[in-house]
């Protein structure tokens, strides 16, 4: 599961008007963070040292000792702490709480935090918003074993049902290693402190200074995380098996079930078909013939080959197909039986097999507010364009606005003219007296505030604002070479990487990721023009509706 070590950009320290930059930044972003806590994550007497990667990654870290604080994007507005400076100071951030040791089996494997997998408290699910940083614990121990952002709001997260991803894990923690999620810390592996690139201990300082340093982790230690961590398991490691490599080999050896006794029928899986004694001779013998066949063909009139006198081999030219040894031939028929075979999907495979649900909703707003009043509508909860317009109908019929003379024709009084007219006329109009039924609920609609469901398996999501169509763009690049831009897959629940990694297979060319600017996603670079193959790609295999996705092909005249 570790990535390749990427390459270093930059090592250096880090100047005093850096150092107070640094501080002042990690203040702003983490409020809890006391005076004490700044001195314990970041003492004063001791040298900050600051490494960059060549994927814009920044990490700061104590001199001789361990990283604290990683910046994703390099700018200084994605500052997140690594699990060494939350067990320093554990309370730095919120924290969710797993149900127990198998949850937490997935954060350390790497998973993002889903809200199934949270333990809810008595008072409710806690308030935070999207893009929140928080840290995740395990039940019985104050030391994190991960850190993450909110992918969404807490209201959003109780409409869509607590489903869906909570947190996206950005550092977690593994036996013996701390781990970066490859998320965000593409291909930067944390391991032993003592043996990472990122925390050698520098030459100006001897070995007292770094064994002070990996001192100071008193109080939360590795046993208390590790202790946590298997908390559920029904074996226990034993204490001496930890270190050396001969005690592990020896501690999978221990697991190892053995049954005595099995027969022979027992001993053959249900899809292997044993042969006897005679199938295998009469294998060899024909393996043997045709072999003999081919080494001496020019003796032989069913294949002509020539013999390469470099690599002394066999070369074959022709066939005769009209040989009878060659129409006499038939294969030998073994008795097949259908087994059972578990071939396990990739995450993007299994994602697009799941049914995508997509819903324009809406929620009443300052224009409309006194409708819904009016006829005793709850203003904070989110209704289809027909549960929406079926308020507005309730107003029309309580009021007796239908016009005697004519039954399509909707009378507009003080309250309903501006519920759909206030603020949207321009300056010298009327304002109209009657509007037509059926032109009464897209107007009713059109002042309230539109939200969108998207929902995929298990996975839903609530987001304010119109539903937004995904992008594809075909372009000539330098060389005359196509080029095809996917972007907007995430409205959709889809996950860039897997979905590059996806049509890099089935387009047989290269692909890359890559962020666009104002955190507006990823946009997926196919090399080619595949536009009206991905475009179809989209719609049979992830189910997006035709009309949500928008094709633009600048290759053509």
């Amino acid at each position: 599961m570790f990535k390749k070590s990427m390459e270093l950009k930059s090592h250096q320290r880090l100047s005093g008007a850096d150092r107070k930059k640094l501080k002042r930044t990690i203040k702003d972003r983490f409020p809890a963070a006391s005076d004490p806590d700044m001195d314990s994550l970041l003492p004063p007497k001791v040298e900050i040292t600051v490494d960059k990667f060549q994927n814009r990654v920044i990490v700061y870290g104590v001199e001789g000792g361990l990283p604290m604080f990683f910046d994703v994007d390099g700018r200084g507005t994605e500052v997140f702490p690594t699990v060494y400076a939350l067990w320093k100071v554990p309370n730095l951030l919120p924290s969710f709480l797993l149900k127990g040791g198998e949850v937490s089996r997935y954060v350390i494997g790497g998973a993002d935090l889903m809200f199934p997998g949270i333990s809810i408290p008595p008072e409710g699910l806690p308030t935070f918003s999207a893009g929140e940083i928080w840290a995740v614990k395990v039940p019985g121990n104050p030391a994190p074993i991960a850190v993450g952002s909110t992918t969404m709001s807490s209201t959003e997260a109780l409409k869509a049902g607590l489903r869906g991803k909570a947190l996206k894990i950005t550092h977690y923690y593994l036996e013996g290693h701390y781990v970066p999620n490859a998320g965000f810390l593409e291909d930067v592996v944390f391991e032993d402190p003592a043996s990472s690139s990122l925390c050698q201990t520098s030459n100006s300082y001897d070995d007292d200074t770094a064994n002070s340093s990996h001192n100071q982790w008193d109080g939360i230690n590795d046993e208390e995380v590790r202790d946590s961590v298997d908390a559920g398991d029904d074996q226990s490691v034993p204490d001496a098996v930890k270190k050396t490599a001969e005690q592990e080999i020896m501690l999978s050896l221990a697991n190892v079930k053995v049954t005595d006794n099995v027969s022979g029928d027992e001993s053959i899986a249900e899809d292997q078909h044993p042969l006897s004694v005679e199938d295998m001779d009469m294998l060899l013998d024909n393996v043997a013939y045709n072999r003999k066949r081919l080494t001496h063909a020019g003796k032989h009139p069913m294949i002509t080959v020539k013999e390469d006198k470099y690599k002394k081999e066999a070369v074959l030219l022709s066939v005769n197909h009209n040989h009878p040894d060659y129409t006499s031939f038939k294969p030998d028929k073994q008795k097949v039986e259908k087994s059972e075979q578990t071939t396990e999907q990739s995450p993007n495979e299994s994602h697009s097999n799941k049914i995508l649900e997509v819903a324009e909703i809406y929620k009443s707003s300052v224009h409309v507010n006194p409708i819904y009043a009016a006829v005793g509508a709850d203003k904070g909860q989110l209704y289809s364009a027909s549960e929406a317009i079926a308020v507005v109908q309730k107003y029309v019929d309580n009021e007796k606005l239908v016009k005697p003379t004519n039954k399509s024709i909707v009378v507009l009084d003080a309250i309903l003219c501006d519920a759909l007219f206030k603020g949207a006329m321009k300056k010298g109009s009327t304002y109209p007296t009657e509007i037509h039924k059926k032109d009464l609920g897209p107007a009713f609609i059109n002042r309230m505030q539109a939200h969108h469901v998207v929902t995929r398996g298990n996975e839903s999501v609530v987001r304010k604002g119109g539903l937004k169509a995904i992008q594809i763009l075909t372009e000539r690049r330098q060389g005359n070479k196509k080029v095809t831009k996917l972007s907007g897959m995430e409205t959709f629940l889809m996950d860039a990487e897997s979905l590059a990694s996806e049509l890099q297979k089935k387009f047989a060319c290269s692909t890359s990721v890559t962020e666009l600017p104002g955190k507006k996603g990823h946009e997926v670079l196919v090399q080619g023009g595949v536009i009206d193959d991905l475009a179809k790609h989209l719609i049979e295999q992830y189910g997006i509706p035709k009309r949500y996705i928008e094709v633009l092909d600048k290759t053509r005249k």
